[in-house]
Parts: C-alpha cells; structure tokens; sequence
C-alpha cells in the first residue's frame, strides 16, 4: 500500500516509551515517517504529492488493533448463518424454525452460538427439539465456545451416528436417558457431521470474507492472527490476488496440516506484510461451558475432570516436530490440567532444540492455571494468548465449576508481573470481534451491565489500560514475530492506526464502554472512517 497521509490535533498514544504521546503523525509509502507535532509532521511532507489529510479534532489515535486469535472463516460463515445466541432455548428454536420456513427441503440449515448455561437447568439441549423446529432439513449448530453441536436427528442420520458409534478419541457422544445419541457432540467428535456438511469453495468463502473484512475494520482492527482451515487460507490468498485483503493476516497452520507443511518447507513468519504464515495450531483439551476443559482436580459436585485431546509424550512429539521445521506452535489448552502438560511440553522440545532454534511458541486462553505454573511462561518464553472478553463471560460458570481455583483463572496480572508476555483476541465468533470491549474487561473485569460490582470479578487480576492496550498492539506484534514492524507509532514501522472517539487513558474505566471506533488505517490507508 503506497499512501500520503497526515493526521493532525489528536492524542496519540504511541505506546513507545521514550515519546509516549504525540499530535500528529506523517505517513508516506505505507510507513510512519514522523510522529511528533502538527508543524515537524507537515515539514516532514513538504513537497509530496497527493497528500490527505485529517483533522483528527482531539480523538484519541491508538497503534493499530490485532486480535491474536480469532476463526475468520467460521465468523465469515456466522454471519451468513443461523445466529443462536439466545437468552432462552425457545427462542433459539424460534430462530431454527423460521430459517427451516424459507430453506429448500434437505439443505442444511447451520447456525452457531447456542450457550446451554444460560438457559435455565445448564443441561444440554436435545435432537428431538430441533426435529421438531425443522422436520425437513439436518440442522447443524455450532456451541458458543466452538468445542460442542447441537444436531438433530436427519444430522445423525447422514453422519452415520447411531447406537452403536464409538467415541473419537479426545471427544465425546452425548446420549439421552433412553441410550440412543441426544444430538449433542463434544469436541473431537464433532468432526463426523463436519465431515459431511458441504463446504464453500475458496472463491465463495473469500465473498464472505469481504463482510466480515468491513466488519473487523468498523470495530477497529488492523490485523489478525487466524486459527481455522487450510480453506480459510485459500480464501485469504484469493482476497490478496485479487488486491482486496486489507486486514494483516498471521495464517495458523491446522495441526492436521502438519506434514504437508514440512514437506513444503513452510515456517512461521513466511509471507509478506498482509499474509504471513503463523504457528501450527494444536489442540490440549476442549472448553469450561461443555465441561470438557482438562482438569487436575474433578469440576466442583462432579466426578468428571473433562477430556484431554492429547498425551503428553504425543503433544512433546508434535511440538518437537513442528519446532525442527521453524514452525512456532499454538496449543488450545484451558484446563489447568491442559495447560500444565502444554508447558511441560514445550519445556522438553526447549531442551531438545538449539538455542538458536527457539521458537515462539503459545498457549492459546491459558484460563485455569495450577499457582506453580504461572511463573512458567517466563521461565520458558512462551506466550499467553488470550481473551479477556471470556473472562467476563465466563465468571459465573467458572465459579460454579471452579471455585476458589478462580484465584489464578484468567491470570493476565500474575502472568505480567512474572515476567510473561501477553497477546490479546477475541475467539470470534465465540466473543465479538472487538479490542475496545476486550480492553474494558481487561481493566474492569466487568459485564456491560457492570456486574458483579465496581471492583469487577476477582479484581486482583484487573491490568491498567496501558497493558491491556499493549496485549493488542505490542503483544500481538511480538507473537507474530513482527514487533520491530508493528504495534507502536514509530517512524519507520508500518502505519497502522485505530483511531476512537475518546481518550481511553483517561476517561473513567466503565465509560470505555461507550468508546465509538472513528477510523481504521491500514499502510497508511484509510479503511474504515465515520466522522
């Protein structure tokens, strides 16, 4: 992107400690050429050609957004389908039924982000709902959290699930009081239905893509680090062929992917400034909401300690693997349990590789942690990327089946102050897709609503704006390998900037809520304004 571009009279924190604040900011050739005052930024383009400028009118000008983990094709796809975040399970089926009036008799009807936990009992709904809602078409709907769905009978039926199915390992078939599937699949065991969905083609997936593109850029994201298919990478490389990918893109590689990328020679930070491959994606265990989440010590009132995905010995192999190739990795773990064993694997492929050959390894939420294990992702440089969204999601859940453990879940303050890096997302579509709403739980630990009260959820992990600024910007930058490029305002770097409608340094906390997105400039070009 080549763009001449000034912005003047704004706050802009640059999050470079040696010059924290500036007014205004010259960019050119896609770069921050000067940051500073109005007058050195207007010097500094004299004689360019084709200048624009912006009166920023005060606004508030923050490095560019990245949320570190997201599933763009599954958000893409969300958006185009059946949307089951309901209140109530009534009203979800209300939606499924409506969708069934206008589908054509057999197609699929798909919908994602149904959460049981918050319909009344916390049991999980059933096939005979949905058989109900829509007697004409197998039905499909994605769990909030991503690691459960919800299908109905004619689902089972093309999938081949019945009495007799066995469990995938690290998944799980739920079954109703008569022993028959309920309709319910846990994790790995989702993959029989995904397996025979039809899927979009890469040109259909990139369309979608667009929508959700000017979404992200309305919410005020630059960038994006991205952990769904091999397809979804497709999608991306038709958008970039075709000169219309404006979110910067770190690709994670699927796990099953593995070996086709070593074979084609593939590391991590491959690419370009707008699509770059990321770590391999791997997977320890599955989520609190379905109970699935790998525990040491069994959910409170239950004999049940979820469902590891992987052994140690095979995930220390893998990472090993993947590690050789100069391939980063990035393990979903949430369990306590889960994110032990993640550490002591990368602890073992750390010993097992050169110093030279360190990687930038992750574990992906890191929402329960064992007390001793906090002060390990410092000791072994690995980092913590999460989502602070969940915490506030997860408080009543996490209490309920956590208890006093919730001293050390969502940790983001004990991890900072050991000494561990920290890499901000979303998980969208299972949260929204929005930094400014993941800052005001990161520093609040509080619902919209301002529950549980004015101190937030377990307070002692509440971070300042400036950390949780930095878990979008400077840490999301140095997950990807990218720092010295992006996630501050500094000449030279690529001028990526998210500009918002107030100071968010210096309003009070619970008004970040209200914080409205103006504008959104990738490389210097202007991606999304609305004032």
């Amino acid at each position: 992107m080549k763009h001449t571009l000034l912005l003047f009279n704004g706050v802009v924190h640059t999050m470079e400690p040696r010059a924290p604040l500036a007014s205004a900011v010259a960019i050119r050739d896609g770069h921050f050429l000067y940051v500073g005052e109005e007058a050195g930024a207007r010097v500094a383009l004299v004689g360019a050609e084709g200048v624009q400028e912006m009166d920023l009118g005060g606004r508030c000008v923050l490095p560019g957004l990245t949320d570190s983990h997201l599933h763009f094709m599954w958000y893409a796809q969300s958006l185009h389908g059946v949307d089951v975040e309901t209140a109530t399970l009534a009203e979800a089926l209300g939606r499924v039924r409506a969708s069934a009036g206008e589908a054509k008799p057999g197609a699929w009807i798909i919908g994602s982000g149904w959460n049981h936990n918050v319909w009344g009992s916390g049991a999980f709904p059933d096939k005979f709902s949905l058989d109900r809602a829509a007697p004409g078409n197998p039905v499909m709907l994605e769990a909030k959290n991503g690691h459960a769905l919800w299908v109905n009978s004619m689902a089972l039926e093309k999938a081949g699930i019945g009495l007799d199915t066995t469990d995938p390992q690290g998944g799980k078939i739920v079954h109703g009081g008569d022993g028959m599937p309920s309709g319910v699949l846990l994790d790995k065991a989702m993959r029989l239905v995904h397996a025979i969905v039809p899927r979009p083609s890469a040109g259909e997936l990139a369309q979608m893509m667009r929508r959700a593109q000017a979404e992200a850029h309305r919410r005020g994201l630059t960038g994006i680090h991205d952990f769904d298919a091999t397809l979804a990478f497709e999608a991306f490389q038709e958008l970039d062929g075709a000169g219309q990918l404006s979110l910067r893109v770190v690709k994670g590689i699927p796990h099953e992917a593995l070996g086709q990328a070593i074979e084609l020679g593939l590391r991590s930070g491959f690419g370009d400034d707008m699509l770059r491959v990321g770590p391999v994606k791997m997977f320890a265990d599955g989520a609190l909401g379905s109970q699935t989440a790998w525990m040491l010590a069994p959910y409170e009132g239950t004999w049940s300690t979820g469902i590891p995905v992987v052994s140690e010995d095979e995930l220390f192999g893998e990472v090993l693997r993947a590690n050789q190739a100069g391939l980063a990795c990035a393990v979903h773990a949430i369990g306590d349990a889960a994110c032990h064993v993640v550490l002591n694997a990368y602890e073992r492929a750390r010993s097992s590789l050169p110093a030279k050959r360190a990687m930038r390894n992750r574990v992906e939420h890191a929402q329960l942690l064992h007390p001793d294990d906090v002060c390990r992702f410092a000791q072994l440089s690995i980092i913590a990327s999460m989502q602070p969204l969940h915490a506030t999601s997860d408080m009543l859940i996490a209490e309920r089946y956590w208890g006093e453990r919730c001293e050390t879940a969502y940790a983001w303050k004990s991890l900072l102050d050991s000494g561990a890096r920290l890499a901000f997302g979303s998980d969208c579509p299972v949260e929204v897709p929005e930094p400014i709403l993941g800052i005001h739980a990161a520093v609040t630990r509080r619902r919209r609503d301002g529950s549980p009260g004015p101190e937030g959820w377990r307070p002692s992990q509440r971070l300042s704006v400036e950390q949780a600024v930095h878990g979008y910007t400077l840490g999301a930058a140095y997950a990807a390998g990218q720092e010295a490029l992006l996630g501050s305002v500094v000449p030279g770097k690529l001028a990526d900037l998210t500009i918002v409608d107030r100071d968010i340094f210096e309003v009070p906390l619970q008004d970040i809520l209200g914080t409205v997105v103006s504008a959104t400039v990738v490389g210097g070009q202007v991606v999304y304004k609305d004032f």
